[in-house]
């Protein structure tokens, strides 16, 4: 079974260099058109999978050799030739070339200038097809490993801004009205919450990609003995995928982790709105220094969160990937078309703009300073206590709630028409409204009563959100 160096293997890519052939231009008389070559050639962005490539051909001959499929000498040979090339690629003197298309075609290319003739042997027992989709899920998979970790980063940033702010007074928000107080901690510690979940969500992606296609050649499989479970535990994969048609035709592990992607940044842009919001003079809750924030060239006075602003936006790039991929795939029949180097775009594009965000989210929140000040006053605006006064006449005089809710709506209402607030509403005028009401009510109408009583768990009270704090330092570690 074994093959010299001398001959070339049937199926293999014998790539003809001279009068200018494609690698793949045996079938072909002319070359392609100047158009066809423009359109056709993804060089200059799947370089980014030269790493990848070079590890899939490193396991591959590898598997080959010990399978008998090629000589000891060729496979020396050709892992001679992917050091030097990877050395190339490190260096930024590899040669890539337009005219070898992809990053595959590029490293055969080099390989056959660097050895001879044992270049062509790498490629026998595989395809371009089943290469391109091993290249591409290691790079997605490695693409959720750092992703997960710059999420963590930024869990810990937005732990370490909670822990002195459990206590800190502000005001809880519904259809950004003022609803009940809660802490600025409380606060951060429900980002944490989102972004643990979509840190589980890469991770459950990864999980579900974490299969080898290698081996399934162009869409059938291979006639050679290959051992596929060999190359997938070599890269690091759980098993071989199981279905060569499959193998080669599906990119949901992209779909997957641009979803993932998707929500993540969603969740950055809804935390970088509330940045905006804050920063306003009008709230004037937080303030960020000279390195999150830019001037304006004619306004001396502004200070903008231009980096909470860009966060903002980002999502659009990254769901517009998400979407631009889906509509790739969604038409394509098994198995494999040349639609499919469209994939890789936007998916770079889409981890480009997360993981720079995530970054710049992690730094933002470690450069906030809140105004304590500022959010307390907030705390107790726009009758912000009205459930703990309902909540009241429920526990002391066994109100049913409806009814609760009934007395404190028009207490709300005094309240407002005589230009206070409900803590300063006289016990005379509550007592118009529900005669049993007794002083001891305003021991639970201040914005520090009314949070530090939400005691349940994940509520508000200081001690419960410190509960919180304590345990994700300890997942975080």
């Amino acid at each position: 079974m074994t093959h010299s160096s001398s001959t070339a293997p049937a199926g293999s890519t014998q790539g003809s260099q001279a009068g200018g052939q494609a690698m793949w231009g045996g079938r072909f008389s002319s070359k392609p058109a100047e158009l066809m070559q423009a359109i056709n050639v993804s060089i200059g962005f799947d370089k980014r999978l030269a790493a990848q490539d070079l590890a899939g051909s490193r396991a591959h001959a590898a598997m080959l050799l010990k399978q008998g499929v090629i000589t000891s000498e060729d496979e020396a040979a050709i892992q001679g030739g992917l050091a030097a090339i990877e050395a190339e690629i490190a260096a930024g003197t590899f040669p890539f070339r337009d005219e070898y298309e992809d990053i595959h075609m590029n490293v055969e290319a080099r390989l056959r200038e660097l050895i001879g003739p044992a270049a062509g042997r790498l490629h026998t027992a595989r395809s371009r097809n089943d290469q391109v989709a091993l290249d591409f899920r290691l790079w997605v998979r490695d693409a959720c490993d750092r992703t997960v970790v710059q999420i963590q980063n930024l869990q810990r940033a937005l732990v370490a801004k909670a822990e002195p702010h459990a206590a800190t007074l502000m005001p809880g928000f519904t259809h950004l009205q003022p609803a009940q107080p809660v802490t600025f901690g409380h606060h951060l510690m429900a980002y944490v919450e989102m972004f643990g979940r979509d840190a589980s969500r890469f991770s459950d992606a990864r999980a579900r990609m974490n299969e080898c296609p290698l081996g399934a050649a162009a869409l059938a499989g291979s006639p050679f003995p290959i051992d596929r479970h060999a190359t997938a535990q070599a890269l690091g994969f759980a098993v071989p995928t199981a279905n060569s048609l499959d193998s080669v035709a599906d990119r949901d592990f992209a779909l997957e982790s641009l979803s993932a992607a998707s929500i993540c940044a969603t969740h950055l842009s809804r935390l970088a709105e509330e940045i905006v919001i804050w920063m306003t003079p009008q709230f004037g809750f937080v303030k960020l220094s000279d390195a999150f924030t830019t001037g304006s060239s004619i306004m001396p006075q502004k200070k903008n969160p231009d980096a909470a602003e860009l966060i903002r936006a980002k999502v659009g790039r990254i769901l517009g990937s998400l979407t631009q991929l889906t509509v790739v795939m969604k038409g394509l029949p098994l198995t494999y078309s040349k639609d499919m180097q469209e994939d890789k775009v936007p998916t770079f594009e889409a981890f480009d703009a997360l993981e720079l965000s995530l970054a710049a989210m992690a730094g933002m929140v470690a450069d906030l300073e809140p105004v304590p000040e500022r959010m307390a006053a907030a705390a107790g605006a726009g009758f912000s206590t009205a459930t703990d006064l309902a909540d009241w006449l429920v526990r002391t005089l066994d109100m049913p709630f409806r009814d609760a809710h009934h007395v404190t709506g028009a207490a709300v209402k005094k309240a407002e028409s005589l230009g206070c607030d409900l803590p300063g509403l006289p016990l005379a005028e509550l007592q118009a409204i529900e005669p049993r009401i007794t002083a001891a009510v305003f021991d639970v109408l201040t914005p520090e009563a009314s949070a530090a009583s939400r005691k349940s768990y994940g509520g508000t009270s200081p001690e419960q959100v410190r509960i919180q704090i304590a345990r994700w330092k300890e997942k975080l570690q």
